[in-house]
């Protein structure tokens, strides 16, 4: 069978925000405890208060200021201005897998259309959330790469959407009864590493103990990249161990270079070493993420190439394939594999000591699965 013949038209890389954006109003999930307390004390509040304030928003999960009955009516308000403004409004939940999977779409304060997708297993929950209104990594199979980057998101807008699906799941609101926020995945809109201070605030804020912030695992959080090599790097040396997922899509330059345009930047070669630089040193196991594409990536040429490229720095059990069925997007040529073409390159990538996986597609009827993310109201 020949190959597509029929040039894949691109957007073109887009790593900084348009300029003169307003920024969001400051959030207490934006800082640290000394710069809650210092903010305070700058308006002529006293500082301890921050804390209580954290309490609420990330112990209690309290939204509704009548409830912080702690706090003295007479600076009630003012105080929840300074630290708690409202930073996102929900415009709709869809739901699909009979409620155990909620996908919201948020307008953020300058209009700006986000979506995060709140996930529940019988064994744990997870949240999807973006880091940017948009994408500019314009990649020509993904809907948040066909509509561009509008602007990064602040480090509390992308806590808020964790926490909204902890108060979600704290209050019942999904089947299976009361519960907690196990597992975040940065997969939602945007490039994660291309806002890296924002994104590795919101990664403290989510590891930081309670109150200063939700008290998660860092190995609970997954961080997903296109593959920006000098910001893959810069998160080895972090020393916070979450999960690194690198969307590879390609075992090859030839290829890649149209599914996943930074690739003309960062070779799969110098993609893959930090990759597994990053599992060397922190010693958590990266996921390769791998969307099947009829006829385009999912030849058993590619998946014997892909075993190779990734068993070329050892078989230490340093990484896992997740292969996932290319979900639709309207008006997309792209389509997933045939299942026995999947079959096929799970058996050969297995063949190779290549611990693979086939990702569940939740969400998918929602328009809430890998790749699908378009926010349009």
């Amino acid at each position: 069978m020949s190959e597509t013949v029929e040039p894949i038209k691109t957007l073109p890389l887009v790593f900084d925000e348009p300029r003169g954006r307003k920024k969001p109003p400051r959030h207490l999930a934006d800082l640290d405890e000394a710069g809650r307390n210092a903010l305070l004390e700058e308006m002529g509040l006293p500082g301890f208060r921050a804390k209580q304030l954290s309490t609420h928003y990330f112990g209690r999960l309290v939204d509704d200021p009548a409830e912080m009955t702690d706090l003295p009516a007479t600076q009630r308000d003012e105080l929840v201005a300074a630290l708690l403004p409202d930073l996102m409004t929900p415009l709709r939940t869809l739901e699909a897998d009979k409620g155990t999977t909620r996908k919201t779409l948020w307008k953020l304060f300058d209009g700006a259309l986000v979506e995060s997708v709140l996930m529940r297993y019988p064994d744990r929950a997870t949240v999807c959330v973006s880091s940017q209104a948009g994408c500019g990594m314009a990649c020509p199979f993904c809907a948040t790469g066909m509509g561009g980057l509008q602007r990064n998101m602040t480090t509390a807008e992308i806590v808020e959407q964790v926490v909204a699906g902890a108060r979600s799941m704290a209050r019942g609101e999904v089947p299976g009864g009361p519960g907690r926020v196990s597992n975040v995945v940065f997969m939602g809109m945007g490039e994660p590493l291309a806002n890296y201070k924002a994104v590795i605030g919101a990664v403290r804020r989510l590891v930081d103990p309670s109150p200063a912030g939700l008290g998660m695992s860092a190995r609970g959080i997954t961080v997903s990249t296109v593959g920006l090599v000098p910001r893959i790097n810069q998160l080895t040396e972090e020393g916070i161990p979450v999960t690194l997922a690198l969307s590879l899509h390609a075992p090859d330059d030839e290829l890649r270079n149209e599914l996943v345009p930074i690739n003309t930047r960062f070779s799969v070669a110098e993609t893959v070493e930090a990759a597994w630089n990053y599992a060397r040193v922190t010693k958590r196991r990266v996921s390769i993420e791998y969307a099947m594409m009829r006829g385009i990536n999912d030849q058993a040429h590619r998946a014997d190439l892909l075993g190779d490229v990734l068993n070329s720095y050892g078989d230490w059990g340093w990484v896992h394939v997740n292969l996932i069925p290319l979900n639709p997007v309207e008006g997309s040529k792209w389509t997933a594999s045939d299942p026995a073409d999947e079959r096929e390159f799970v058996r050969r990538l297995e063949a190779k000591g290549i611990p693979t996986t086939v990702r569940d597609t939740r969400g998918r009827e929602i328009d809430g699965a890998c790749g699908q993310l378009a926010a349009k109201e």
